[in-house]
Formats: structure tokens, C-alpha cells, sequence
């Protein structure tokens, strides 16, 4: 080979190496830059994506409807967020005649027993018979009825209808409400 073939052999093979490399910077930028970028996945958006779905707990009615899904759906991640950290739950003793009261942590804990010894729990909200708000919407007192199905074995039902008692707060009116307070006024 000549000396100008051989050169321009030699030029031309810089520039492919040149190209190669420039290639793969492009390459690597456009992949850094938009490697993580999933066309098919929808953009994360402000908010609960499951508002609609499950209930949006900073409406009283959301909040029944989230409710309503988490016994349900058997799920304590989204029952817990509904009680309140100084939560309490109270029932009658009608045989002792006798209050009787538990905390968050007895709640959460009853709650999730419950939840992985049934097959299946069935809660209809019926009428609302009082429902007191104060005026910057951050406390409210709402009293149901309700309808409870409970299947612990497929011929083990348990079923009971009442009333429930609730007293809820949020530290604004934009806030989720979470359960306070909680009379089981149920006819058992």
C-alpha cells in the first residue's frame, strides 16, 4: 500500500473510532437522561391515585368508603391511616354492664386478627342519623348504621347490624379525617 492510501486508511479509521465514540456519548446521555422514562407507565401526579378507587378520606363520605374497602379488602395499610394516633375504641359489656375502652395499638392489633382469620367481611353503610361538623371543618361527629358480615369458615357466619358512634379530626379542613373516638353502639 502507497503512503496516501495508507494515510488516508488511517484517517479514516480515526473517524470511525471518533464517530463510534460520539455514537456512544449520544447514546449514554439519551439513556441517562430518559433511561428511567417508561412510556407505558402514566406520570406520577399530586395525590392519592387511589382516591376514586378506594374512598378519599378527606370528604366524611371518602372517609366511610375507605373504611368500608379496608375491612373489605382485609387491609390493615389502609385502615391504619383512618385512626388517630390517640384514638379510642369503646363497646358495652352488657353482661357486666360495664364499659369497656382500648387504644390505637389494641385497635390495630384486634383489627388485624380479625382481618387474617376471615375469608371474607361484608360492611354496608346504611342512613346517617346525626352528623355534627364545627365551623373550620376540623372535628365532626357522625353517628350510622351499619350492616357487618363476617365469614371466619364458608358455613361460620357472624352477622350483626347497630350503629357506630365516630368522632373525627383533621388539623385542617384540607386533611384527611382520622377516627378518634369510636362507640360501638352494634346490636349484638
Amino acid at each position: 500500500m502507497d503512503e496516501t492510501a495508507q494515510n488516508l486508511s488511517t484517517t479514516l479509521s480515526t473517524r470511525c473510532r471518533h464517530t463510534v465514540w460520539v455514537g456512544f456519548g449520544f447514546f449514554l446521555l439519551l439513556f441517562v437522561t430518559v433511561g428511567c422514562w417508561n412510556p407505558f407507565a402514566p406520570g406520577l401526579q399530586d395525590g392519592d391515585p387511589f382516591e376514586e378507587l378506594l374512598g378519599d378520606p378527606s370528604t366524611i363520605e371518602g372517609f366511610f368508603t375507605r373504611f368500608q374497602n379496608a375491612y373489605q379488602l382485609r387491609d390493615t395499610t389502609l385502615y391504619g391511616p383512618l385512626i388517630a394516633s390517640d384514638f379510642t375504641f369503646t363497646f358495652r359489656d352488657y353482661d357486666n354492664n360495664v364499659d369497656i375502652s382500648w387504644g390505637r395499638v389494641e385497635e390495630m392489633s384486634s383489627t388485624y386478627r380479625l382481618f387474617i382469620n376471615s375469608q371474607d367481611i361484608r360492611i354496608r353503610w346504611n342512613n346517617i342519623l346525626s352528623q355534627e361538623r364545627n365551623a373550620a371543618g376540623t372535628r365532626a361527629q357522625v353517628i350510622r348504621r351499619f350492616d357487618l358480615t363476617i365469614a371466619l369458615e364458608a358455613s361460620d357466619l357472624i352477622r350483626t347490624d347497630g350503629a357506630v358512634n365516630f368522632i373525627m379530626s383533621r388539623s385542617d379542613s384540607t386533611e384527611n379525617w382520622q377516627l378518634e373516638s369510636w362507640r360501638d353502639e352494634s346490636d349484638l
